[in-house]
């Protein structure tokens, strides 16, 4: 079985996005709902697979990503409004036996994703 996993790397700093906060949803329809929230770890990764096993399966998700409050946090001086509050990524998952990787690069003014490995 194949499973979602999910990092941050900070590209202003040039480090992982410790402690950024990230919401985790699947999409049916219109509708978003909640599967997790959790706070990235010092290696700006979820300490688990954010699926994997039976919960892995073909379907929409989001992935939300609270990029000011992590810059604020840093103690970086952001104008207000912030360019980058929260980042949004929507995506599919095709193939429930395949691993599906969701790395952001991110800075306060701009961000990059990718399907990763």
């Amino acid at each position: 079985m194949g499973k979602l996993t999910t990092h941050v790397l900070d590209t202003a700093n040039g480090c992982p996005a410790a402690g950024m906060r990230v919401r985790f949803s699947r999409l049916e329809g219109a509708t978003a709902t909640e599967l997790k929230a959790l706070t990235l770890n010092a290696d700006g990764r979820a300490d688990a697979p954010l699926l994997e096993g039976s919960a892995h399966r073909p379907g929409r998700y989001r992935l939300v990503f609270s990029v000011a409050a992590y810059f604020t946090d840093r103690g970086v001086a952001l104008p207000d409004p912030p360019f980058l509050d929260e980042v949004t990524l929507d995506f599919g998952i095709a193939a429930a036996e395949q691993h599906y990787h969701v790395p952001l690069l991110v800075s306060p003014w701009s961000y990059s994703t990718y399907r990763g490995s």
